[in-house]
């Protein structure tokens, strides 16, 4: 395929000029037959891009990785990481390429990394290919959590390859290309320190101060400030997760962001009934990534970045693990603060009332309770001319109990109850990617109908806003469906 890239994209490649041993020169495999499926202009504005030369022959194989500019540096990058638990000293990019870096138009630098771009030296038996499935449910989440307010990755487009992929079955063949504030991972300084070269770690570090909080090179202790500041963003990250009920399904530690976005969909799934040992994943046997497993879990993937970045903050060893282990032990106190925070908007108060949350949390629990649906239906008790009054007491099968909890509750509001229940709608969302919805909508993609994919897209684009005709995406999966599970499609 030979294509000419002409001024479409413009990379710079900061990662792999100052970091060469951390990647590998690569390029993409041959796409026999691209085609286009999902093109997310939204982003491709806020990238600068041409959204209709993206949707051209040239652009369309500049999204798989072919007819690249001549002084392009495509990479696959390398890292390691704890995966379960079990450390992996050597995983990378397997079946992913960084493209480059772009400059947005706010002059933000972002990565544009392709993914089921074929197999790389860290494939490790891979076949280097991703199904069309599994590309568009990491469309779908990232764009559904954008619109939540969650940082994450988000999809710039999905182009079918006319390869069929072999997993349980044969499965129409994609490349997702991918944009991300970067893909430094805890893994990536794993990776770099297994090394054992000390200037390699300094030199990550130093990339990833200058790429993602600047102001830490201003600190009196530079690299402890980093590291401050990684520890908070992700406090911050994983607190939005629980306050939407979505469970990331796989957080090993190369899927723990520097930046503090989501990265990876893979096995992800939001929760119908609020259930704190909610776990999807078809390979997470113990539940070690269930729901209320993840602020434990980044905790201890913070902690392996602490290990990490001990030579860096003191040359006295016991004074370098003094200074980590406090900053890793704030990541509770900063955890709860954001979760509470964010309680409090979801709930309409004036401040964290600890029991009230605890009580309500439990309730739910107890009686099955559809989380969303609590949360967005909750306002309506604020207005007695709302059509949906009540619907928040209908979710209990033993309202009782919660007329005692909404008295509590009502009783520290604010007086302007409409204005309360404004606020409230503004955070708590009607519509999430319901499980049973996105799967109906992937498998239709799979079969070649594209259009209920389309629908859901624009559905979750918009989570705030209720709309007529849409109640089946604000409904949970029917009574009697199967528990919900999900793959990572590789």
């Amino acid at each position: 395929m030979s294509v000419s890239a002409g001024p479409l994209l413009q990379f710079d490649h900061s990662y792999a000029r100052e970091l060469p041993r951390l990647s590998v020169p690569w390029t993409a495999a041959p796409v026999p037959s691209p085609a286009l499926l999902v093109l997310n202009e939204e982003l491709a504005g806020e990238l600068g891009l041409d959204d209709e030369a993206l949707r051209t022959p040239a652009g369309v194989a500049l999204l798989v990785g072919a007819g690249l500019p001549e002084d392009a540096r495509p990479v696959a990058q390398a890292y390691a990481g704890h995966q379960f638990g079990a450390y992996q000293p050597r995983l990378g990019d397997g079946r992913a390429l960084l493209l480059g870096e772009l400059v947005d138009r706010r002059g933000q630098r972002r990565d544009l990394h392709l993914k089921g771009s074929g197999r790389t030296p860290f494939a490790r038996g891979g076949d280097g290919k991703a199904a069309v499935g599994p590309m568009l449910r990491e469309y779908v989440m990232g764009e559904a959590m954008h619109a939540l307010g969650v940082p994450t990755s988000r999809a710039l487009a999905v182009v079918a390859t006319g390869d069929q992929v072999v997993r349980e079955t044969l499965l129409p063949g994609a490349v997702l290309a991918r944009v991300a504030a970067s893909h430094l991972r805890v893994g990536t300084f794993q990776y770099a320190a297994a090394a054992g070269d000390p200037a390699l770690v300094r030199q990550l570090a130093d990339h990833a101060i200058a790429r993602h909080f600047p102001d830490a090179a201003e600190a009196a202790d530079p690299y402890l400030e980093f590291y401050r500041q990684v520890v908070d963003a992700q406090a911050s990250l994983v607190a939005r997760w629980m306050l939407v009920g979505f469970v990331h399904g796989v957080m090993n530690t190369d899927n723990t962001t520097i930046s503090g976005e989501t990265i990876d969909y893979g096995p992800c799934a939001f929760i119908d009934a609020y259930d704190p040992a909610a776990v999807f994943s078809s390979i997470d046997h113990g539940g070690r990534y269930a729901y209320r497993n993840q602020p434990g879990i980044a905790q201890w993937n913070l902690a392996r970045l602490g290990e990490v970045l001990l030579p860096l903050i003191d040359d006295d060893v016991d004074a370098a693990v003094g200074a980590a282990t406090e900053v890793v032990i704030s990541f509770v106190e900063r955890y709860e603060g954001y979760w509470a925070d964010g309680m409090v908007a979801k709930l309409g108060l004036e401040a964290p009332d600890a029991s009230l949350f605890r009580d309500l949390l439990a309730l739910l629990h107890a009686q099955h309770v559809d989380f969303t649906r609590f949360f967005r239906t909750l306002s309506s008790h604020l207005r007695p001319d709302h059509p949906h009054r009540g619907q928040a007491r209908s979710l209990f099968t033993e309202p009782e109990a919660f007329d005692a909890w909404s008295a509590r509750w009502e009783a520290l509001l604010p007086p302007d109850r409409h204005a309360v229940a404004a606020a409230m709608d503004r955070v708590n969302p009607v519509y999430i990617p319901r499980n049973h919805v996105v799967e109906d909508a992937l498998a239709a993609a799979t079969a070649g109908d594209m259009a209920p994919f389309h629908r859901l897209v624009e559905v979750v684009s918009q989570p705030f806003v209720e709309r007529e005709g849409l109640d089946r995406y604000a409904e949970p999966a029917p009574a009697g469906s199967r528990p919900h599970v999900t793959y990572c499609g590789t």
